[in-house]
């Protein structure tokens, strides 16, 4: 008997103590579809079978729907992974909406998908993924949207989930899809006065999905950053963003280092694509891979099985990382 008991107690901290293995890939977030040696090797190296694409935005102008920067394909794009479209909606695309123009939108945005598609030759199955952050006031006819894609594409449509959306699902809705991207990112405003990484704060996030396990679908993906930017301060204490910069860039004779992660302009000039004063402030914002193991460790506890996205396949954000 006193084998036994030590045999079962040996068997359950092995259990506890099992680490989760999660299968992942990238989302490919650009204009044209185009891939570096960099890129290559890392998406070649990832453990999922899919890319998930951004083929165009969805945007109401003048009371117009309109695409938004449709993806264009480099001749050279070559990739094993299976493609999923995927489709960034402005939340505004549904704000006082009709009925017959939710069927009308709904034909168009599938007409394109499989446009796109055939022009390219891509490899695509059986799933469109649709990225918008509804509100209470659009998820009646975001979801409706979501159902009448479905039915005219015969596809699996699935969607992303923002973090307000699981936390007051009552006041946001649920979906009406099968498997959700849950999107572990964007905690803040990054254009607040703030010392919070804007990017990923670990204990915003934590608070967001404390009923995690409640949420009614099962199906859960998670999307993870990996990007970073810079954030400028003028002298007004204006922000502005620009993209992809990090502590690395801070090498210049023209900046004075003010902590790690941010540096004073010291004279004025051409900086990133942007004219800079002097006296503007650049404070980076990055994602660790031990940020990303807290994340990883909390959301093990919350659903029981899940693939990891990484935003987004960039040189500049996946060079040198090494993904688990």
């Amino acid at each position: 008997m006193k084998f036994l008991y030590v045999f079962l107690v040996f068997l359950f901290f092995a259990s506890c103590s099992e680490k989760k293995t999660h299968s992942y890939t990238f989302y490919f977030w650009k204009t044209n579809l185009a891939l570096n040696n960099i890129e290559k090797k890392a998406l070649e190296e990832s453990t999922s079978d899919f890319l998930y694409t951004r083929f165009f935005d969805v945007d109401k102008i003048n009371g117009q729907f309109e695409p938004v920067a449709v993806i264009t394909k480099n001749k050279s794009f070559s990739t094993e992974k299976e493609i999923i479209p995927t489709i960034f909606f402005t939340n505004r695309t549904f704000y006082k909406i009709k009925s017959e123009e939710i069927q009308f939108l709904a034909k168009s945005v599938n007409d394109l998908i499989q446009k796109k598609i055939k022009e390219y030759q891509l490899d695509c199955g059986r799933e469109i993924q649709i990225d918008c952050d509804w509100t209470a006031g659009t998820k009646n006819d975001y979801f409706t949207f979501l159902k009448e894609l479905t039915k005219i594409s015969g596809k699996e449509v699935t969607c992303t989930l923002r973090l307000h959306q699981v936390k007051d699902k009552k006041l946001m809705g649920i979906p009406p899809v099968e498997k959700v991207y849950l999107m572990c990112y964007s905690t803040s405003s990054p254009l607040e006065n703030s010392d919070k990484n804007s990017i990923l704060d670990f204990n915003i996030l934590k608070s967001y999905l404390s009923k995690l396990e409640d949420y009614p679908l099962k199906k859960i993906e998670v999307a993870l950053p990996i990007y970073s930017w810079g954030i400028v301060t003028n002298h007004l204490g204006k922000h502005k963003l620009i993209n992809a910069l990090s502590k690395k860039d801070f090498n210049n004779p023209n900046f004075k280092r003010i902590s790690d992660n941010e540096i004073e302009i010291l004279k004025d000039g051409f900086y990133f694509g942007n004219f800079l004063n002097k006296g503007f402030k650049i404070k980076t914002e990055e994602i660790s891979q031990e940020q990303l193991d807290s994340v990883i460790h909390f959301l093990d506890q919350k659903i029981n099985h899940y693939n990891i996205i990484y935003y987004q396949l960039d040189s500049k954000f996946v060079e040198g990382r090494l993904f688990k």
